[in-house]
Order: structure tokens, then sequence, then C-alpha cells
């Protein structure tokens, strides 16, 4: 990141905000799908250390061993509370505070995951306490609250924080999988949603054909469940500080603050990309599959949003952003690109420092003296997006070819 793409006399960040915790200090699952791996101080020394994330959001913070974990760190020395918001970890990285839920109510045709975020370990206390009496297992994350989807948004609304629907095209348990007919306002009070959370199958190209998405800020994320996957998906933003009410203001370009990029992988490797036949797994074309046509059909990404482009034509005025929206910058993490394996992203974080330096800052020439020539080769391909890829589907992620 160069220095004359900031205007003085902020700086720039790089940020994950959706990180599942596996296991809490005590050794007890938080996230049962998650990696033991993924504990707290796991997560933000990977972010510091490797990844170089200035920013991270951990979105199990609702269960009370979490939040217990939290305020032994502050007594601890280990976090700082900062005025604008979040916990800064021994300075390093700045540690937002959220939760995953999952809502089902009588607007809603399936379930949907949404993400709610706090300013400080105090709000999450509170509102933690409030969705125990909705939430039947409160130790564990994503759990079913049994509230409005209004209600939530407003009770997360009174508490200064944000509300953005989870990874919003996914098959399964997002608004427009299978949470919706056709509108987000079907569930949602679309005035008390801060942004959208894409997910690794879609772009903000594919988004921005929907009209009812033009006026919400995109928000790219790595769904992290193990250690490996933080930061694949992340968004670059130009604040003063990494603290909430920066994020807020970045999120709004409000003050010169803005989103510079989102950084996401392409569409096309995202595990839900394409339709597949719910039984072979092949690649489907109108949704009905030759070998097994009376089996169910995993619908992909790029067909619903086709679908629902279609249906909201025409049915709303759209809001266009202030602006043109931030790029979306395709990219590849290190562990998905051949030939690059684990001792090579040792030695070049050695060298490097970060993974997000090497992604975006470190020059080729620079590079070339840590890789062979086939690596060099591989990653200059990436650089300058001429990679082919093999869609995925059905929950099996796409593969790069050279």
């Amino acid at each position: 990141m160069s220095k004359h793409e900031l205007t003085e006399p902020y700086s720039h960040y790089y940020m994950d905000l959706h990180i599942h915790i596996g296991k809490d200090m005590e050794g007890k699952y938080v996230k049962i799908t998650a990696s033991d791996q993924l504990t707290v101080e796991n997560i933000l020394a990977e972010a510091s250390q490797r990844k170089g994330l200035g920013i991270v959001g951990v979105i199990d913070c609702l269960s009370p061993a979490v939040l217990a974990e939290l305020e032994l760190g502050l007594s601890k020395g280990d976090f700082t509370e900062l005025s604008g918001g979040g916990l800064s970890y021994r300075g390093e990285t700045t540690l937002i505070l959220g939760a995953e839920l999952e809502i089902v109510d009588e607007k809603s045709q399936g379930p949907i995951h949404v993400l709610c975020y706090l300013p400080t370990l105090a709000d999450m206390k509170e509102f933690s306490d409030w969705c125990g009496k909705a939430i039947k297992n409160l130790s564990l994350s994503t759990q079913r609250i049994y509230v409005e989807a209004q209600t939530l948004q407003k009770r997360v609304k009174e508490a200064g924080g944000w509300f953005i629907p989870a990874h919003i095209f996914t098959p399964f348990k997002s608004v427009y999988g299978k949470g919706v007919n056709t509108f987000m306002e079907e569930v949602f009070d679309l005035s008390l949603v801060d942004a959208v959370e894409l997910g690794l199958s879609s772009d903000t190209s594919m988004a921005d054909l929907l009209p009812e998405l033009a006026s919400f800020p995109f928000i790219t994320s790595s769904d992290a469940h193990s250690i490996p996957k933080i930061g694949r998906e992340h968004q670059i933003i130009q604040a003063k500080a990494p603290t909430f009410l920066e994020i807020e203001k970045a999120l709004k370009e409000k003050s010169d603050r803005k989103v510079i990029a989102n950084c996401g992988l392409y569409p096309q490797l995202g595990k839900y990309y394409q339709s597949v036949c719910g039984v072979c797994y092949k690649s489907l074309k109108n949704e009905i599959c030759p070998y097994h046509p009376n089996n169910r059909v995993i619908r992909g990404v790029y067909d619903r949003i086709i679908q629902l482009a279609e249906a909201q034509k025409g049915q709303l005025n759209a809001c266009k952003m202030k602006g043109q929206r931030p790029p979306y910058r395709p990219h590849v993490p290190l562990e998905f690109i051949p030939g690059i394996g684990p001792k090579t992203i040792d030695k070049l974080i050695t060298h490097f420092h970060s993974e997000m330096v090497i992604i975006h800052e470190a020059p080729l020439e620079d590079l070339a003296h840590y890789l062979n020539e086939k690596q060099l080769e591989n990653l200059t391909s990436i650089r300058q997006q001429t990679v082919k890829i093999t869609s995925g589907g059905g929950g099996i992620y796409g593969k790069i070819t050279f």
C-alpha cells in the first residue's frame, strides 16, 4: 500500500471481521465445526504476527466463557479498552466484539445468519444477558435466537452496534439463500442494516446486480473455521485509528475515512459458486441433472443472484452509494497457491513480516529472492489475474490451474 493512496493524517488497516473461536480457555467447544486451534490467543497471535491484520472481528463473544477470557486478558494487561471501541491486543491488533446468531421468525422462509457487533466489553456482556433469555445454549456459537428479526435489530442499534446479514448468498442459512423469496426487506428493517457480508462465492460486481443492495457497504470477511483461513477475505480501510467508531466512519465514508478495497477470493473458488447435483455434484445448467433428474439441486450463488436480479428489476428505486464503490481485488491466499507450501510460507513471512505484505505490497522482484521459478510464475499469474479456475459448488472449493 503506497503512501500516496492515503489522505494524511490517516493510516490504512487490513481488517477481517468474521473469525470463529473453536475452544475457550478451559478447552470447551465454542464453535463445534471450527478447529480447536482457534483460541482467542491463537487468533490474535496469528493476526498480528503472521497475517498482518490490524483489525479482527471475533464473532463468538456472546459466550460467557469467551467474555470471561477477555476480562481476564484485560486484568493481565494483554488487552486495553480503546476509547473509540474495541480491545487493543498488546498494541498490535484491535479485537472487535461480535456475535453470529441464527434467526427464524414468522416472516422468514428459512434460517438466516446475522452478525452483531458492539463497541465495548460492557455492551457485549449486556447483550449476552439479553440474548440468553432467548437462546437455549449461550455457550455455543451461532445459536438460534427466538426473537423477531427486527426486535434483534433494534436491540443492537440501541446499544450503538452494527447489524450485518452474514454471507448473504450462501445456499444455506443466509438471507438470500433461503431466508427470503426476493427482498431482504421481507424480514429486516433496512434502515437498521449497516452493511452486508458478501461471502466467499460472490464479489462486488455480482452483488451490485441487485438494486436492493445499492445503498449498503459490502463486507468481505474470511468466516475462518481454522487458523490458516484467517484473512483469506478482508478489506483495507482508511481511518485515523483502528477503533469501532473509526471503522463505522470508514464504512459510511465519513470525514475522509473509507474502505480502500474489498479483497476476496475469486468467486469461482468459493464452495457454492455454481449449481450442482446433490447426488453426483456435477455442474448443472437449467438446474436439472441429466443423470439424476429427480434428485435435489444445490443451487449456486451465481444462479441465485441472476434469479434475484431479474425478480428485483424495475421493482425498486435503488439509492446509489455515495461516490463509487471501493474496488474489489480478487486474490488467492498463499495456502491456495500450488507449489507454495507451509515451509515456503514461513520463509516468506520471516522476510516480509506478514501475509498481507506478501499478497499486496512486496514487489515481485523482491519475492523472487525467496521463490523458485515456478512458485514466482504462479504468484505472478495471481497478481496479474491470469489464473484459470475450475468453479466450486455444493460445498467443494474451486481449483486454480496455471
